[in-house]
């Protein structure tokens, strides 16, 4: 079963994470997958609009911990490495989304949680059921936001906004999103200008500096034991 699926109806083109079982949970192969959808979508005359959403009950509950548990099994410099390998796929599918001349509206329900953040963010317009759940949650891996997060969450909610919600890593609900602003971005994008794609890639320093350290492999390993973090500041 294919992890993303891209449906059209009438002038709208619908990309859908396909990974249901694990709540649509994005692994390389998912990230690459996506990055082809977005390709296509921007190619595609057709359509007048893309409409990114979830299969099930959940948009996106960021990255695959699978995933990230396979990276803590290699070295550091191993380690770096497979992650600027996901970075190089990552990062123009997020650009290609800021720069795509027709509108992205991310249909949100569920966990959009970490990189599903993200996601809702490089949308243009974001529309949140009520049961859906937002957060940042890279905290809890020890680790910086990434998927441009630092660039388009503070510019959507302001800076004091967005310290609170990526340092603490709480949950917030569909209700407080919308107080926020995160429901609409529209043409905000716009005036960010080259500072996204600079941001980005200060963010793969970040998060690639982050992901070096024991306090990575405990965030990971607390994830899977189902119990708190213990960091030590390695």
């Amino acid at each position: 079963m294919p992890s993303v699926v891209v449906e059209r109806h009438e002038g709208v083109l619908e990309i859908i994470l396909n990974r249901p079982e694990i709540l649509n949970a994005v692994n390389r192969e998912t990230i690459a997958a996506l990055a082809a959808a977005v390709a296509e979508a921007a190619e595609d005359h057709a359509a007048r609009v893309v409409l990114l959403r979830g299969a099930g009950t959940h948009f996106c509950a960021g990255g695959d911990i699978t995933m990230f548990a396979d990276l803590i099994r290699l070295s550091p410099a191993e380690r770096l490495k497979a992650l600027y390998q996901i970075v190089d796929t990552l990062h123009p599918l997020l650009i290609r989304m800021r720069h795509m001349p027709k509108p992205i509206v991310a249909a949100v329900q569920g966990a959009a949680a970490g990189f599903g953040l993200s996601l809702v963010l490089a949308a243009d317009l974001a529309l949140a059921a009520a049961d859906t759940v937002f957060t940042s949650g890279y905290i809890h891996l020890g680790t910086s936001p990434d998927g441009g997060m630092t660039a388009t969450l503070p510019h959507v909610v302001g800076l004091k906004h967005a310290a609170e919600l990526m340092l603490l890593g709480d949950r917030f609900d569909a209700e407080r999103a919308l107080a926020l602003g995160l429901r609409t971005k529209g043409l905000l994008q716009a005036t960010m200008g080259d500072r996204f794609d600079a941001q980005l890639r200060r963010e793969t320093e970040s998060f690639a500096a982050c992901a070096a350290t024991e306090d990575f492999a405990e965030g990971v390993r607390a994830f899977l034991e189902k119990r708190r973090p213990v960091f030590t500041g390695g």
